[in-house]
């Protein structure tokens, strides 16, 4: 009888003594961080290396996956170097002209008008002035491509919304329109 009593009694005691512990925080950690990670910040200033945040950044150089570099700057010289030397790489057919139509639609319509004549219904509305014809305007699909991509006098960048097969296909679809007010 005493072997049952000391028997259940230390059963009681193990099981008080298991109740205890908490499962979601073990006694002993073997790798702290794996239970409690920490957070960083991708650009923080770290101890990991040992010329500070150095090492975190790209290499000076780097392209980013799937961006093409745009050799001429944001200057007149850039933009006149754009006009006689930039050519577009996608083929003049209905099918990009007829993005390129839709696409002038969405971004261009609202300042330039339809027609491409400056007449756009924020002109008409007097919210921005001096928009230009292409007509008026010695423009080549190459300069037009420059303006897109950096914008130009009032026009602002327009790289952000469309990317560079559509920017070529707003051009060839501008460089139509400039021929109509021509004829």
């Amino acid at each position: 009888m005493k072997q049952l009593l000391a028997f259940s009694f230390s059963i009681v005691v193990a099981l008080g003594l298991g109740s205890c512990q908490d499962p979601s925080k073990p006694n002993y950690q073997y790798f702290p961080n794996m239970y409690e990670p920490v957070g960083y910040e991708a650009y923080a200033d770290s101890d990991a290396f040992a010329n500070g945040i150095e090492a975190q950044l790209p290499v000076e150089g780097s392209i980013a996956r799937g961006w093409e570099p745009y050799d001429y700057p944001n200057t007149n010289e850039g933009y006149e170097a754009a006009k006689v030397e930039l050519n577009s790489p996608i083929v003049h057919d209905d099918a990009n002209l007829a993005n390129g139509k839709e696409l002038y639609g969405i971004y261009c319509a609202v300042c330039h008008g339809k027609k491409g004549d400056g007449q756009g219904i924020l002109m008409t509305r007097e919210k921005f002035l001096g928009v230009p014809s292409y007509a008026d305007r010695v423009i080549t699909e190459g300069s037009i491509y420059h303006v897109l991509m950096y914008g130009k006098n009032a026009m602002g960048s327009h790289a952000g919304q469309v990317n560079a097969t559509e920017r070529w296909q707003i051009a060839q679809h501008v460089m139509e329109l400039r021929s109509s007010l021509l004829k």
